[in-house]
């Protein structure tokens, strides 16, 4: 079936090409290595959305860039160019938060929602390291916020149901703007028993439930300045990982900040944003609802951060400025008790993070310039110190049974470089971008002790030794448009020295019963990720688009072994109706078999399969009010299959019915 679907798109590709040749029109947009995924709710405009209320993994999965590792039904872990979060730069608003799970079961997107915010930025490489240092890329999520204006306001009241899994979603919001003050003001209840995947398989531990509210207040203090306040308080409780030894009991978050905004601050600057914020997560794993546990533990986790930033805005002539100072202040703890059966034995504890205080600054600076011809050149640059160091002395001795003269503290310093160049010339977009960055070993990968990953089944020790890891990228896009077809292939090549994974130390004993060994944080001579992607689509008729697109991965280290964790070939496709009121949508995507895969590291070899899926919404307009309704089924031919990024080869969900019912009061 696999066969029949690459030859139906490559002849839907070459038709729409040659169609294409006899429409050309001139073409302004240009599609660079920055991508924005719509998550706005305001008005409730979600019957666009293939399923409303999705989580914010989901909505990151339409990105081409992004695919994310699965451990259960729910906080997935973002993964962008083939590269996890410890080499990525994920933000809120600008923010630096970081999750208190050692085992990362709290990406940062756990802690957040659709109902929180308004867009996602994506920047691929070098490109995302405004906010932070980075290897392979930036996630900015941007809070939905009113702008000041005339009187307006809105109430909307969103309920989801899925049938696999009897999951239930419930979601309510108040917006009011003014020209003096706005309020938006949200909060989302989801709940979700056991799914089954396909085949009517029950995946035991897979149930969750969460809540999130949040509200951010906006106020003018003179014509051109606001000040804006924000907060979010985030909890999930009874999360299931099916794919791993242990659950959640509680994993929560308060996410707080305060900002001023000036605009029109001089004739070159036309804003200047600085905001203050502070973020606490506490993250608590155990194992007492899992049957036959050889010996029961409690995992809490604790991350606490500080910070600000100043960023600035400018204009002059043909450059386009922004500069931005930020700084930081981090404390990670986690902890480890473990209780015998023999209630006469003393229980063990150990810290897993031992206190570990990172305090980072840093200055970025962007400059995009408008040359001639329709041709811009934009450059960036990012400079930071980062001070690292062990606060717990039960930590540090303990890191010292491996590492005897070992001080308990680190200064480091990062560099993070791009350029990029874009021409337009005709329908044809052309753009080539080269970078340089840097980023510091991860908590875990410094100062680690003995953290259990059931994917190779291996402990893991940190190494406070390592050095920055230091990447070298390549970055090609070509793209052609007209009013109704368009095309575009990106490819990129990372080059990454001191590549940080675990190896195997056969000299050390392992923690964890049952597990095959240690492996010790080091890093390799180098090793390489290459990307390509193919996207397009066409506008068959009015009422009609057609899209698709293939994307192709390889990651291997210095020796030529494959790297864990890298996309086979892949590829989607959807057809999407919409006519007044009335919106449907038919689309699949799959994948080859992973056959490039790292047994080394616990990797084996994932099937191929094909899934697809169908929704249709229809809007009721009554005066200035609106209803929503929309249904639609995924997976419904209830296949049953597993990918690359399902940890341990844990099943996807089967078939699932959904319908969702949207209200808004304006």
């Amino acid at each position: 079936m696999c066969r029949i679907f690459y030859s139906l798109f490559v002849l839907f590709f070459l038709s729409s090409i040659l169609y294409a040749q006899e429409k050309q029109i001139d073409s302004t947009k240009v599609m660079d290595l920055d991508e924005v995924i719509v998550i706005s709710r305001v008005g409730l405009n979600n019957y666009k959305q293939e399923k409303p209320l999705s989580f914010l993994d989901e909505y990151l999965e339409k990105s081409n860039k992004i695919t994310t590792i699965k451990r259960g039904n729910y906080a997935w872990e973002p993964s962008m160019n083939n590269m996890l979060t410890d080499r990525l730069s994920v933000t809120i608003d600008g923010m630096q938060i970081f999750g208190a799970c050692t085992d990362k079961m709290d990406p940062i997107t756990s802690y957040m929602d659709v109902s929180n915010l308004s867009e996602v930025h994506v920047k691929s490489g070098q490109q995302g390291s405004e906010n932070g240092s980075t290897i392979g890329g930036g996630i900015d999520l941007k809070l939905q916020k009113n702008s000041f204006g005339y009187d307006d306001w809105n109430i909307g009241v969103d309920i989801g149901y899925g049938s696999n899994g009897n999951s239930e979603t419930i979601s309510s919001e108040f917006n009011y703007s003014s020209e003096k003050y706005f309020v938006n003001i949200d909060g989302i209840h989801r709940k979700s028993e056991n799914y089954f995947a396909g085949g009517n398989e029950e995946i035991m531990f897979s149930q969750f439930e969460k809540f999130n509210v949040s509200a951010i207040v906006g106020g003018k203090v003179s014509d051109e300045g606001s000040v804006i306040g924000s907060v979010i308080y985030d909890e999930a409780s009874d999360v299931g990982y099916p794919a791993l030894l242990m659950d959640v009991s509680l994993a929560k978050a308060l996410i707080s900040s305060i900002s001023y905004e000036h605009k029109n601050v001089h004739n070159v600057i036309h804003k200047w944003e600085s905001k203050l914020y502070h973020n606490t997560i506490r993250h608590v794993m155990d194992d007492t609802k899992r049957p036959d546990v050889p010996i029961h533990m409690d995992m809490p986790g604790w991350s606490d951060t500080y910070g600000f930033y100043t960023k600035m805005y400018a204009k002059k002539e043909k450059h386009t400025l922004l500069f931005n100072v930020n700084a930081y202040y981090n404390k990670s703890l986690a902890e480890m008790t473990m209780y015998p059966n023999d209630l006469n034995e003393n229980s063990m504890f150990m810290l897993t993070w031992p206190d570990v205080r990172t305090l980072y600054s840093g200055v970025y600076g962007e400059d995009e310039i408008e040359l001639k011809n329709r041709q811009k050149l934009k450059v960036s640059a990012r400079f930071g110190y980062q001070n690292e160091y062990i606060a717990s002395e039960f930590g540090l001795h303990s890191l010292r049974i491996f590492y005897r003269e070992l001080e308990g503290k680190k200064n480091r310093i990062l560099l993070n470089l791009s350029t990029q160049y874009e021409n337009k010339i005709n329908n044809f977009d052309f753009l080539l971008s080269a970078g340089y960055g840097e980023r510091a070993p991860s908590v875990s990968e410094a100062y680690g002790f003995y953290l259990y990953n059931s994917f190779d089944n291996y402990d893991y020790i940190g190494n406070p030794y390592l050095d920055n890891e230091k990447s070298s990228e390549v970055n090609f896009n070509l793209n052609y448009s007209n009013h109704k077809f368009k095309a575009g292939v990106t490819t990129s090549f990372f080059f990454i020295s001191n590549y940080i994974i675990g190896k195997i130390d056969p000299t050390l004993a392992q923690m964890t019963i049952g597990a095959d060994g240690v492996r010790v944080y080091e890093a390799l001579e180098y090793a390489t990720i290459f990307n390509t992607g193919l996207s397009v689509s066409y506008n068959l008729l009015p009422a009609i688009d057609i899209e698709g697109g293939l994307s192709y991965n390889l990651g291997q280290d210095y020796s030529g072994m494959n790297l864990p964790l890298i996309s086979p070939l892949d590829y989607r496709m959807s057809i999407r109706y919409r006519k007044n009121y009335f919106n449907a949508s038919f689309n699949m995507n799959g994948a080859r078999e992973q056959s490039n895969f790292s047994s080394d590291y616990g990797e084996d070899m994932t099937g191929a399969y094909a899934v697809f899926n169908a929704n249709a919404s229809y809007s009721l307009l009554f005066e200035n009010n609106k209803l929503i309704l929309k249904s639609g089924v995924e997976n419904m031919f209830d296949t049953y299959y597993s990918t690359y990024a399902d940890w341990n080869n844990i099943p996807r969900m089967g078939r699932n019915i959904f319908l969702n019912i949207s209200f808004v009061i304006q």
